[in-house]
């Protein structure tokens, strides 16, 4: 009888298959970090005293003095991954275990921290 119920699952098992190969899923929407958010950075001078000190008050417990990576992600080589306005949603809006500091930081700081972080190639 085991057999037969083996027989079975195997034979529903490649129906399923067959019909996962001849039938497409849906595409897979685009979101998160990838999404158009109609925003620009702007390309401002970069007051980089300003930015490390926000850095080192913000940042340096996650991500290292040397930007190498702690507890959250390595950002020596942020620039050269990610556009200046992925950095700057991170950013504000936080994310996979990132906070969130568009309100406890204001627009020109984040702009500048942004900046900042973009050059790191």
């Amino acid at each position: 009888m085991h057999k037969w119920i083996m027989a079975v699952l195997l034979g529903v098992a490649g129906v399923m298959a067959a019909y996962l190969l001849l039938f497409e899923m849906p595409a897979k929407e685009e979101t998160g970090e990838n999404q158009d958010t109609g925003f620009t950075v702007p390309d401002t001078a970069v007051d980089a005293a300003a930015a490390e000190s926000i850095y080192k008050s913000n940042c340096l417990g996650c991500h290292g003095d040397e930007y190498q990576g702690a507890m959250g992600p390595a950002l020596n080589q942020v620039g050269a991954t990610s556009s200046k306005e992925q950095i700057f949603k991170k950013i504000s809006g936080g994310g996979g275990g990132m906070p969130a500091f568009e309100d406890k930081l204001s627009e020109e700081d984040i702009i500048n921290l942004t900046n900042w972080m973009s050059e790191f190639k």
